[in-house]
């Protein structure tokens, strides 16, 4: 029986929504696997809207973030309050800033912010059914704010203030380059750093990214 994988989406474009090629990679790797994707985004108003020609803030415009996630998904995907732990044998959240403005308040108010009620609701969940999750680039700082009492262990590489706000909320940073992995075995977490190195070429996102979604299906 096939595997269901659940992809969270926090909208469509990296300083506003999810980083694009870090969601196809995922959704590449993971139908490699032979395994069902169920990709998922809350319907509601994203935080604001970025003009990614000239990185600045559109202003007057709003846009939805699962109007916005569908243009990745193809249209096919559904509204995060609709599914539940049981539904899936593990989650992967891409990243982009969507993860930290749209899905909780890490960009704003760093180890201090809340967490999107259904997408803390689905994480522990998940967490107390032993079910894996993968956090790519940004995404680690959302499990934290979600997990980090239970002493998660999370990468997003080589920045060290954002590591450092990430284990204020009580995770665990562990140093990783871009095409690594960091697993944490006891919680079933697996993290990679992908576009917190900013500048690193594709094909090494992608080594990380094809690590993290392998060792996350090994462990579902």
């Amino acid at each position: 029986m096939s595997k269901k994988v659940g992809v969270l989406l926090s909208g469509c474009g990296f300083l506003d929504g999810a980083e694009i090629r870090e969601s196809v990679l995922t959704l590449l790797a993971l139908d490699q696997e032979g395994v069902e994707v169920i990709i998922m985004a809350p319907n509601q108003k994203q935080h604001h809207v970025i003009n990614h020609a000239q990185s600045d803030e559109a202003k007057g415009q709003e846009r939805n973030i699962f109007e916005e996630a569908a243009r990745i998904a193809r249209g096919s995907l559904m509204e995060l309050d609709k599914v539940k732990a049981s539904d899936i044998d593990a989650l992967i959240i891409p990243g982009g800033y969507g993860v930290a403005k749209n899905l909780c308040q890490f960009a704003f108010k760093g180890h201090q912010g809340n967490v999107h009620q259904d997408v803390k609701k689905l994480l522990q969940n998940l967490h107390k059914a032993h079910k894996p999750i993968g956090a790519l680039c940004i995404a680690p700082a959302l499990i934290g704010l979600t997990l980090g009492e239970h002493k998660v262990e999370v990468t997003i590489g080589r920045d060290p203030e954002t590591a450092q706000e990430i284990e204020k909320t009580g995770a665990k940073h562990i140093l990783k380059e871009v095409n690594d992995i960091h697993v944490d075995e006891k919680n079933k977490i697996v993290s990679t750093p992908a576009y917190m190195y900013g500048d690193a070429r594709l094909s090494l996102i992608n080594e990380g990214i094809k690590k993290c979604v392998d060792k996350v299906l090994e462990l579902a």
